[in-house]
């Protein structure tokens, strides 16, 4: 495969809105030890993409400086110590930064096949969310088969996805959205039941909808004034997950809520993570999740695409909270 010199990639003028985002042309980076160069045909768009946009949120040391963290694409090159992959093999991977772009760098064990049947914009919109869902609603928050899983930001592309799993793993689901419509999404992807947040009192209809025992597992990306109000949701031995804050992440709780429930509070972040524990969930996730997709028994839910030159569209449309599910870049060649 003949490789050119130099790439498009989406960077920022500057922090700002949508519209910093505009076309530059940078050297093609060449892949080191175990890296391999994937020829990016799609991006998956998520909210650290729109934070690092806005200035909030900055790579971690080494990243590019452009945002985008899952593609999808072909092996362009290997590096020196990588075999996992060769060259032309189709892949999907999770990146610390640099996904919106032509070319992109990855650690070989932190990509993944594209699922069978899959088209790059599929394979796109999964190592973002599944790795984030993998991780916090299996491994951290320890979902089995029988409990009750309540998801907030059901429509959003991690809550789409963890309403998949957890029904695939025989779980039950409920899920907040912001609006009728959005319930009506979460349940037809099979959530057990739906809670309009802006209308509706998220702790009384999980209480009422699990006869008064609450949610086994609570996963929130909103925080603030949700912190609280989570462990009220909570049955006795539940687990509450901390995956993002839009809301605030300082927060006040009362402490004797936890204490009297016996419950686990617990969090984390995928971005800043070392390569190595990147890999584990890769690996988990290709033994336990990749025979589903792999079937056809799951698919993301795939909101809109986007021209890779019109990214700061796809920003727009995710700060306009009007969508379902991923917001996919495409890369044209």
């Amino acid at each position: 495969m003949s490789l050119p010199d130099k790439m498009t990639v989406i960077a920022m003028t500057a922090p700002g809105d949508p519209d910093v985002l505009q076309p530059q042309t940078r050297d093609l980076p060449k892949p080191a030890d175990t890296q391999i160069l994937v020829r990016v045909r799609a991006a998956g768009v998520n909210r650290p993409d729109v934070m690092q946009r806005q200035g909030k949120y900055p790579p971690p040391p080494g990243a590019p400086d452009y945002p985008g963290l899952e593609i999808a694409g072909e092996v362009a090159a290997t590096g020196a110590k990588a075999s996992r992959w060769k060259v032309r093999d189709k892949v999907c991977a999770l990146v610390a930064g640099g996904g919106y772009a032509e070319y992109a760098l990855v650690d070989e064990t932190n990509a993944l096949p594209v699922p069978k049947g899959f088209s790059f914009t599929e394979a796109a919109a999964l190592p973002e969310t599944f790795f984030t869902v993998w991780h916090n609603v299996f491994e951290r928050g320890r979902l089995k088969a029988g409990e009750t899983m309540l998801i907030h930001g059901g429509s959003s592309g991690i809550g789409t996805t963890a309403i998949m799993l957890a029904k695939a793993f025989g779980a039950k689901a409920i899920a907040t959205a912001g609006s009728k419509e959005k319930c009506d999404a979460c349940v037809k992807l099979g959530a057990d039941f739906a809670i309009d947040y802006k209308t509706q009192d998220f702790v009384a209809l999980t209480k009422e909808h699990t006869g008064g025992k609450g949610a086994d597992l609570i996963v929130d990306m909103v925080g603030g004034d949700y912190v609280d109000r989570n462990l009220d949701a909570a049955a006795v031995e539940g687990r509450i997950v901390q995956i993002a804050t839009q809301k605030g992440f300082k927060v006040e709780m009362n402490l004797l809520k936890i204490m009297s429930k016996r419950l686990t509070f617990t969090g984390s972040t995928l971005r800043p993570r070392p390569v190595a524990d990147k890999a584990a969930i890769a690996d988990a996730l290709r033994a336990k999740v990749w025979p589903l997709l792999d079937q056809g028994k799951i698919k993301p839910v795939i909101d809109s695409t986007f021209p890779l030159a019109e990214a700061n569209k796809a920003h727009a449309r995710m700060e306009s909270s009007g969508h379902v599910g991923k917001i996919v870049l495409t890369v044209a060649g």
